[in-house]
């Protein structure tokens, strides 16, 4: 049996890198330090989630990756060259979906990014827009409007409207903590078997351990205030089918124990030990 998590090995051919990161939020009375020097590298076509308790960073993170924050130390680069603001090469699908215009049908939404970066003409824009509601199955409601949708299906929306504009790497913030737990699953379902056609690179956060082993290959562990690298993890094999597997509990348990520095406990059926992992203290 494989190890269910192992260490990582840095590349020289990363995506994205991030090298001593530290977010503040500054109010009329103070600074609120988000995150500490986080580091983390992102290869293509890695599935890399970001896990850990409210309080730990991970939307802060995800919001410099894509530019709208600008760090207090420390730099992130894509493709080699700095980060300094945001950019088609990275868009980021939030868990708010009521943010699709409600005026717009489903293939205008998917458009309207495409248009407004003048990248690509109208013609193509929809042809774009049609590919990628294919993908996600949803091309029989090109033609109707948000509030008609379920929440699965606005989700599935605002994934088709991401890669239709082809980014770099994909950012999602938590993009299905609002939905019901059933539609959670398939969407996750969906997600990977989305991956696993378009093999985009996917940056996740979430504060579900069990979301994290089902969509990661890659998890980052993060300890709370301010954020810091607790650990990096594999999770290569994992999907909805190993749920409630000894494997994928055994891994659910010991990621527990990392995050909130519990010791371990005996697993009999779990072929790991602390040197599976990359520890920061």
């Amino acid at each position: 049996m494989n190890a269910p998590l192992q260490g990582h090995t840095a590349s020289n051919t990363a995506l994205l890198k991030v090298q001593g990161l530290s977010l503040e939020y500054r109010t009329a009375q103070s600074v609120v330090r988000a995150t500490h020097q986080v580091g983390f590298e992102v290869d293509p076509g890695d599935r890399f989630v970001l896990l850990g308790p409210s309080g730990c960073g991970k939307s802060s993170l995800l919001k410099a990756v894509a530019g709208f924050l600008e760090p207090s130390e420390g730099t992130i680069y894509l493709e080699g060259r700095p980060v300094v603001g945001p950019g088609p090469d990275r868009i980021v699908v939030f868990q708010e979906f009521d943010q699709l215009p409600p005026w717009k049908t489903v293939k205008q939404n998917v458009m309207f990014p495409l248009l407004a970066s003048r990248t690509v003409g109208k013609a193509q824009a929809q042809a774009r827009a049609m590919e990628y509601l294919a993908k996600v199955g949803l091309e029989r409601f090109a033609d109707a409007y948000p509030h008609q949708l379920s929440g699965g299906m606005k989700a599935r929306v605002a994934i088709a409207r991401a890669l239709a504009m082809q980014p770099k790497i994909l950012l999602m913030d938590e993009p299905f903590a609002a939905l019901d737990a059933l539609t959670r699953r398939k969407m996750q379902e969906e997600l990977l078997a989305l991956w696993q056609e378009v093999k985009f690179t996917l940056l996740f956060v979430t504060h579900s351990i069990e979301e994290a082993l089902v969509v990661g290959n890659r998890i980052l562990l993060l300890s709370p205030h301010p954020g810091r690298v607790r650990a990096e993890v594999h999770s290569h094999h994992y999907g909805l089918h190993s749920l409630g597997g000894e494997a994928f509990q055994a891994s659910a348990r010991r990621i527990h124990q990392l995050l909130f520095d519990e010791a371990p406990s005996a697993e009999p059926n779990a072929d790991w030990a602390f040197s599976d992992v990359r520890l920061s203290y």
